[in-house]
């Protein structure tokens, strides 16, 4: 299973490097990674998506602790969460096929950033899922190139989990 990792660090020099180490000696990928200021001055957010089970998970978050200026571990694979993940796709995009390609991007709510006689770029937000679909479809098309950032994870302040509402709304709109 996927877990998602939220990790507060102290902004310094080599934590990263510490935080991969630990994670390479022990054998894990590392599938996601995003590291950005945090709300604080001098204090950084890590976000990660890493494979395991619980209790695997529950010892890598200790030996997290173990390591000089991290401040805060937490899991949040279970906690309502707003999840998002930035990507930039270039895609061939002929004359005939342009407007079916601005179609897709149109649904998807990207934006063209990038236009050239035989080629377009995109930029798409969104959750993981939204960002694998985009992919799928403009697979026919020919991707050439894709950049895509980590996902980022903030818990949601209303404790409101969404993909279960999702999820019940689907199984209400199915019963009717």
């Amino acid at each position: 299973m996927k877990h998602t990792l939220s990790v507060l660090v102290e902004d310094e020099a080599g934590v990263l490097s510490r935080i991969a180490g630990l994670f390479a000696r022990r054998g894990f990928n590392i599938e996601s990674l995003a590291v950005g200021p945090a709300e604080k001055t001098g204090i950084s957010r890590i976000t990660m998506v890493v494979a395991g089970d619980n209790r695997t998970i529950e010892q890598l978050t200790k030996q997290l602790y173990k390591l000089v200026n991290i401040l805060k571990v937490k899991d949040v694979t279970n906690i309502p969460c707003v999840e998002r993940e930035l990507g930039l796709l270039k895609i061939q995009a002929t004359k005939e096929n342009r407007s079916a390609i601005l179609e897709i991007a149109n649904v998807f709510r990207a934006r063209v950033v990038d236009i050239a006689h035989e080629y377009l770029i995109l930029e798409v937000t969104g959750d993981p899922g939204k960002m694998v679909a985009i992919e799928q479809l403009l697979h026919e098309y020919g991707i050439v190139e894709i950049a895509r950032a980590g996902k980022i994870s903030l818990t949601r302040a209303s404790n409101v989990n969404t993909e279960l509402l999702r999820n019940n709304l689907n199984r209400k709109t199915l019963i009717t």
